[in-house]
């Protein structure tokens, strides 16, 4: 099986990431707007790369899996 465009995968991890930092920036930002930027940007990564790749990504790639084999028709096919 050939992988997904990298331009999907692009697009697929912005829609993994964006809500999910916003909604840890939501949570998590009261108890960490005091700390210093380095330790609220390990405590952000840290968590944001655990949830990414052991939920929010599997989720989505089986979502959006149709989206992502299908391939775009070739002139061979036109001809049909």
């Amino acid at each position: 099986m050939t992988p997904p465009p990298r331009w999907k995968l692009a697009i697929l991890t912005w829609i993994g990431v964006y809500p999910s930092i916003t909604v840890l920036l939501v949570v998590l930002g009261p108890f960490l707007f005091e700390l210093p930027i380095p330790v609220v940007t390990l405590v952000l990564s840290v968590t944001l790369v655990a949830l990414l790749s052991f939920v929010i990504m599997p989720l989505l790639t089986r979502v959006f899996r149709p989206w992502l084999t299908r391939r775009a028709p070739t002139a061979d096919a036109d001809r049909d």
